[in-house]
């Protein structure tokens, strides 16, 4: 069994003691963890005294109250984030500061719990958190170690599908069953949310073979002459769906067919994974726009929504792998976390760069730029 440092900073001794209560005999196993994990638990009642015990006891995880006398837990965040430290921090906040609760980066990963929270809660997120402690422990792996670990990673994202399944198969017995009598205008509701769990799960499926895809790298032979222009239109079609249920209107700008030697499934990583999200993250009865064009000795392709947006601290977060804004725009949108780290690979294998401009509740455009000629090896 091995045990993880939790550190809680709550100026509230009430709050540090119902934790300590809560996790001191709590043990979080998963099916497809090599071991469990049980908890060292450490109290600072101030941001000053969490700081004194990060500089001495590097802590797995810390609960961190909003608001403290004081140095405040932006602070603390802040902190955390220029060291770099390798820490999964949980906000501990009301539902309507999360736009002030910054998230912490330098590698660290974030969540929050909300109060008032009951013990049954506490132990959820900390499963989560336990959760995501050991993916990137494996993701890490994943470059050291061969078919073991790639198999242990895919077991452990398979497990992610059983919830969506589980929902289903509730949903369809209580169909079956006609729990909610013979008008199938009862069921709408149950019929929608398992339309939404069965995206999630194609969404999942079809990054996690775009991702072992790149892993496994390329062969020159697939090298191929490609039409970005056409690529954006099958892409374009593949989201149609969505984008009508949502009554987006999606439109192409290019004043040129653009031609050039690549890996194709390259590109329809960049196109499929771009607008998805572009369609998924609007409003409805939004609009995107594609730009694919030439400018200088660049290729541009440019990918403009008009949705939800996004603050500056989660724009600097997207392009990790297992990385989802969480909010309350976003809480009812599936995805794996996997897609725009995908992106970035490709981009990044061109010797390009992915960039991100986003405002809040007006939309956010994504630019990539791949310099020509491409370099392909």
């Amino acid at each position: 069994m091995d045990t993880l440092k939790i550190l809680i900073v709550d100026d509230e001794s009430g709050i540090r003691s119902g934790v300590m209560r809560s996790l001191q005999h709590h043990v979080v196993s998963y099916p497809f963890m090599d071991e469990d994990f049980n908890f060292e638990l450490i109290e600072a009642a101030t941001g000053e005294e969490a700081i004194k015990i990060l500089e001495s006891t590097m802590p797995d995880i810390m609960l961190l109250d909003n608001k403290l006398p004081g140095i405040q837990g932006t602070d603390v965040l802040e902190y955390v984030k220029n060291k770099q430290y390798e820490i999964v921090v949980a906000m501990i906040t009301s539902y309507a500061s999360l736009d002030i609760a910054v998230k912490a980066t330098g590698g660290g990963a974030f969540d929050f719990i909300s109060k008032p929270f009951t013990p049954a809660e506490l132990k959820a997120s900390i499963d989560n958190i336990v959760k995501q402690l050991y993916l990137r422990r494996i993701t890490r792996k994943l470059k050291d170690e061969g078919k073991k670990t790639r198999y242990q990673f895919l077991t452990i994202l398979s497990h992610e599908m059983k919830a969506p399944l589980n929902a289903l198969e509730g949903y369809l017995k209580m169909m079956k069953e006609r729990q909610a009598g013979d008008d199938m205008s009862a069921y709408d509701i149950m019929i929608e949310r398992s339309l939404n769990r069965i995206s999630g799960m194609r969404y999942l499926i079809m990054n996690l073979l775009d991702f072992s895809k790149l892993r496994m790298g390329k062969k020159k032979e697939n090298l191929k002459k490609i039409n970005l222009n056409q690529l954006a239109k099958d892409a374009m079609i593949t989201v149609q769906p969505l984008a009508i249920q949502k009554s987006i209107e999606i439109f192409l700008h290019s004043n040129k067919e653009l031609n050039l030697t690549a890996y194709q499934e390259n590109f329809e990583l960049i196109f499929n994974n771009l607008l998805s999200n572009a369609v998924k993250y609007n409003k409805d009865g939004g609009r995107v726009d594609i730009s694919v064009r030439e400018e200088k000795n660049n290729i541009v392709i440019e990918v403009e929504d008009t949705g939800i947006g996004m603050t500056k601290e989660e724009t600097n977060e997207l392009f990790k792998e297992f990385v989802r804004i969480k909010n309350k725009k976003t809480k009812n949108i599936t995805g794996s976390g996997l897609g725009l780290s995908i992106v970035k690979k490709v981009v990044d294998d061109y010797q390009g760069i992915i960039n991100v401009e986003s405002i809040p509740d007006q939309g956010s455009t994504f630019i990539i730029q791949i310099p020509k000629p491409l370099k392909t090896e």
